[in-house]
């Protein structure tokens, strides 16, 4: 399933240090393979649930025989949607922000049906606030 993560978004804003960058990147990376990260529409909740039903399309969970099924009828599936949407993401920072488009927001996109916690490892860089 596909999980919103307006508050994910919300959590990587709240990391301090992007304050001390005038302009620079913020490196996200999940270190998982059955979630992944993408940059999507976040103002209405409806393109979360259409993006849920066509990846479940796409990588169904049943009728597909696949042979790596020791962790649960969900984890294969899981894997192909991570590895179509990607692990990490790359955003630029201007003036101590996150750059996005006025309706982007950062999903952390769940792909098992009951998966533990997810971590994530950010890395920043660029030019300090403080450089002329």
């Amino acid at each position: 399933s596909v999980v919103s993560t307006q508050s994910t978004g919300e959590h990587i804003e709240k990391v301090t240090e992007l304050e001390q960058f005038k302009v620079g990147l913020c490196h996200i990376i999940l270190l998982h393979t059955s979630a992944s990260l993408t940059l999507n529409e976040n103002w209405d909740p409806a393109v979360r649930n259409d993006m849920e039903t066509m990846l479940n399309k796409i990588a169904p969970e049943e009728g597909q025989n696949y042979t790596h099924t020791c962790e649960g009828p969900d984890d294969m599936p899981a894997h192909v949607k991570s590895t179509m949407i990607g692990s990490e993401l790359t955003i630029p920072i201007h003036n101590g922000k996150l750059t996005l488009g006025r309706w982007q927001g950062l999903w952390l996109c769940e792909h098992r049906n009951c998966a533990g916690t997810r971590k994530i490892v950010i890395t920043l860089s660029g030019v300090p606030v403080s450089s002329s």
